[in-house]
């Protein structure tokens, strides 16, 4: 985000009466909370699956791959 786009948006939440600011608060928490548990069910299903493509990968046929 730039400085223009920060300096509009803090504008915006000054013109909020407290409690909207409060819910403004909750839903940028909500976002945040989202965010980091959607980076960790992508490194959970990453781990699982990493067995079962190393099996893929780690073969005799893909070796010349591996000079690459």
């Amino acid at each position: 985000m730039t400085s223009v786009h920060e300096q509009a948006f803090l504008e915006k939440l000054r013109h909020l009466p407290p409690e909207q600011v409060v819910e403004v608060e909750h839903f940028v928490d909500f976002l945040v909370q989202r965010g980091a548990e959607e980076h960790r069910l992508t490194q959970a299903a990453s781990q699982v699956a990493e067995p079962a493509f190393s099996r893929v990968w780690d073969n005799p046929d893909d070796a010349d791959y591996d000079r690459l």
